[in-house]
């Protein structure tokens, strides 16, 4: 083996930690992010304004990745995302951080949508590819570890702003390494090169659609026949582009891949794991820091082993996925474990001791380890050399449209529960003064010192016990998030049961062989 691929791979370790990091140490950030900026309602619009963008360049530079070769893309993503960062950090109000953010997303799906794909580019033996896949893992997990807990320090002692400046460092270099030594490989014949914007546009606005139905459903209910109208339009969408991509002769998605019964359950598998792993990722720094009233260094400090055994499950999972014969019972597992890690979460409350905590995401983290990984070799496996950007990207793109969920219908329930349990005790309680009802209609003011302040002085002047209508908050906050976890539990466990059908991987690469 030559120097050149091995130091090609670092770089995109580099890559990989880069957006690894900012996951993960942004989620930490938010709850300092919005007691600043204030505009707790646009708190999933941090990530979801990131992941909508990046969710629909994923598969449009996968396709391009293929047909021109993905080194142009990836340096230009590596750029794009690092001055995006900065933009970040400059921001003023959460309207700028949530467009930054967006901006951010389109370098991130370009670094998703190239990066994964161009592991197999340099190592197409697929037991070398699954080795360096634990590579790669590695580096998501250390990263992920790293970030919660770097992320509450850093905004304990240099404040929010500095979780976005980190990336400027780790981008340089990884520009560097990946300019310098990662080869350019074409798949296709220039005479094939075509790209369907139709299906594109299609494609932006079915997840467009989509995005804003989610975000809206907790302000306009359920029996809104706005609601069930932007529900109909994104269906609509999301049919048209399926039916596009099936008659397209350049689809972004070949409709060969799209028939593929393995490919359909590892997609919707995809999406499930991006559900549960943002549900987790930013609802339980909000949990332990608004609900529990712990600071952003603890809480990102116990929040850190969902990452960290991540990495662990990650590792055994590469070492196991090619020697048992039996390898497509590793996935279903991961979602066991996962589904016990959160029945014990359910069960949390501000009286757990950190020890409990800590098991419970290590288990969590363990679950998730023996999922993620798994979906992007299991596809490898199952597709030709000339599908491996756009079936990568399927994945990646699936898993980012899920986090995008899990983001957006986490914090419908976490919203539309506290408001409601908020407003029912206020009731009981005879508390009709509109000043108490707006501060406490938000879990802002659980996070932001200024609004508990001002409301300290609102109900002394009206003869309220603050501190116990605050400490009544937070435990409808926490019954907020654990409603989250439960629903998440539900998704597991249609994971599971989807995740027995999948074939074992030395049967898949037969088939890959043959093509």
């Amino acid at each position: 083996m030559t120097a050149r691929p091995v130091t090609a791979m670092i770089g995109i370790s580099l890559v990989i930690m880069l957006i690894a990091l900012d996951q993960t140490i942004v989620s930490t950030a938010l709850p300092s992010i919005v007691a600043e900026l204030k505009g707790y309602t646009l708190y999933p619009w941090v990530a979801t304004g990131y992941l909508l963008t990046s969710a629909v360049l994923i598969p449009i530079v996968g396709r391009l990745g293929d047909i021109y070769g993905r080194k142009s893309f990836l340096t230009s993503a590596i750029a794009i995302f690092t001055i995006s960062s900065v933009l970040c950090a400059l921001s003023g109000t959460m309207i700028q951080l949530v467009v930054a953010r967006a901006l951010q997303g389109i370098g991130g799906g370009m670094l998703i949508g190239t990066a994964f794909a161009s592991i197999p580019d340099l190592f197409p033996e697929l037991k070398e590819r699954v080795r360096w896949q634990v590579m790669i893992s590695s580096a998501f997990g250390i990263s992920s570890a790293v970030g919660p807990a770097l992320g509450g320090w850093m905004t304990e002692h240099f404040g929010w702003r500095s979780v976005f400046y980190v990336n400027i460092p780790l981008g340089a270099l990884a520009l560097a390494v990946v300019w310098r030594y990662l080869p350019v490989i074409i798949h296709h014949q220039k005479e094939k090169i075509g790209l369907d914007w139709a299906g594109v546009i299609l494609l932006i606005l079915a997840l467009s659609t989509l995005l804003v139905t989610s975000e809206l459903s907790s302000s306009l209910g359920f029996l809104s026949w706005i609601f069930w109208s932007l529900i109909t339009l994104s269906i609509g969408f999301g049919y048209l582009f399926i039916k596009h991509q099936l008659k397209s002769t350049s689809p972004i998605t070949p409709s060969h891949l799209l028939k593929n019964p393995v490919v359909r359950t590892l997609s919707l598998l995809a999406f499930f794991s991006g559900f549960m792993l943002f549900v987790l990722v930013l609802y339980m720094p909000l949990l332990l820091q608004a609900g529990f009233s712990l600071s952003p260094k603890v809480a990102g400090g116990l929040v850190t082993p969902i990452l960290v055994t991540m990495t662990v499950g990650s590792i055994i999972n590469g070492r196991l996925i090619t020697r048992v014969h039996n390898s497509r019972y590793l996935y279903p597992g991961g979602v066991c474990f996962l589904i016990l890690g959160m029945l014990l979460i359910s069960q949390a409350d501000q009286y757990s001791d950190d020890l409990y905590l800590l098991i419970s995401f290590a288990i969590c983290g363990l679950g998730l380890g023996f999922q993620i990984p798994n979906l992007i070799v299991q596809m490898q496996a199952t597709v030709a050399r000339t599908d491996l950007g756009s079936s990568s990207a399927l994945i990646q793109t699936l898993r980012t449209v899920g986090g995008m969920f899990g983001a957006s219908i986490g914090g419908l329930i976490v919203n539309v529960s506290f408001s409601n349990t908020v407003g029912q005790h206020l009731n009981q309680l005879g508390i009709s003064d509109e000043s108490v009802i707006n501060l406490l209609s938000s879990p802002q003011i659980l996070v932001r010192e200024l609004d508990q302040e001002k409301f300290q002085q609102v109900a002394n002047h009206l003869g309220l016990n603050a501190l116990e209508l605050l400490q009544q908050a937070r435990l409808f906050l926490i019954e907020g998030v654990h409603h989250a976890v439960w629903f998440t539990i539900i998704v597991a466990m249609i994971s599971f049961i989807m995740s027995l059908k999948l074939p074992n991987i030395s049967r898949q690469q037969e088939k890959t062989t043959s093509i």
